[in-house]
């Protein structure tokens, strides 16, 4: 399907994850989809980047859960730095641990799991909600019991993918995209290349076999889907745009990139910067 196809079946109000970690991978096709559409008042589970940023500008998140928001060579994503100090959306924020265990409880269908991570940290004074559980056994120790991070759309990007939806990661980091996707009750996976399915066993080891077919609603094939972030070893991250995004005022931003109707007119306007050198 196409991105537009796969953001038409997301509905408002959605506990959407996006996959991606910072400023690498992340489904930034999709996430420009998104933001063409009309859905609104999300909750967004990510290790937050400039998908989390775009979002939060625009006003589509109401809630967001994540360990960090950052661009990697940008400390702080600036406009999701602006919307939480403007206080347009509450934050759950989780200790990286806790984040995993909540995305792994959800991919097992289990309520929750129990952590050692943030006994002891304010992770439990500013998540008042969290609960801990004693140990049943000769132990007795007290653990963090972190909620399962259920999702209702996941939205994903790697390197390649079949039609049937196996998705194939080739750079060095996996994040969490597997885990999105068997947390979610429907998974959208871009790629870079859709491939013949004998063609992922040649490309890398089985274990780059990131994400399996059963966890996958669409598949949708969108070359430079990642960009601007990094998706190694195809591309690495447009430095020079991403600055551009941190240091641009949002409503010109989303003028200039976001406004033209479809995919194919944000390509057209970064091809344009390229061939003016950039400005």
């Amino acid at each position: 399907m196409s991105a537009d196809e796969a953001v038409s079946r997301l509905r408002s109000g959605m506990k959407v994850g996006i996959g991606g970690w910072g400023s690498r991978r992340k489904p930034m096709a999709l996430v420009r989809a998104l933001l063409r559409s009309p859905v609104t008042d999300l909750t967004v589970v990510s290790c937050g980047g400039p998908d989390v940023g775009m979002l939060a500008a625009a006003g589509r998140i109401r809630r967001l859960v994540a360990a960090f928001v950052t661009l990697d060579s940008v400390p702080l994503e600036p406009h999701y730095r602006a919307a939480r100090e403007g206080g347009t959306l509450a934050l759950a924020e989780l200790d990286e641990a806790m984040f995993l265990s909540g995305l792994r409880a959800a991919a097992e269908r289990l309520p929750f799991l129990p952590v050692r991570a943030g006994l002891g940290s304010d992770v439990m004074r500013v998540n008042p909600g969290l609960r801990t559980v004693t140990s049943p056994y000769e132990d007795e120790e007290t653990l963090v019991a972190v909620p399962a991070l259920r999702l209702d759309a996941a939205l994903v990007h790697v390197n390649r993918a079949d039609r049937l939806g196996n998705g194939q990661y080739l750079g060095p980091d996996p994040y969490f995209d597997d885990l999105f996707c068997a947390a979610a009750d429907t998974a959208y996976l871009s790629c870079e290349r859709i491939v013949d399915t004998a063609e992922l066993t040649k490309a890398g080891p089985p274990q780059s076999l990131l994400v399996r077919r059963h966890t996958v609603t669409g598949v949708i094939e969108a070359p430079d889907g990642a960009h601007f972030t990094s998706c190694v070893p195809d591309y690495g991250r447009d430095e020079a745009f991403q600055k551009r995004y941190a240091t641009t005022p949002w409503p010109l931003f989303a003028a200039r990139y976001l406004d033209g109707g479809d995919e194919a007119a944000y390509r057209a306007a970064v091809a344009d910067d390229r061939e003016r050198g950039g400005a």
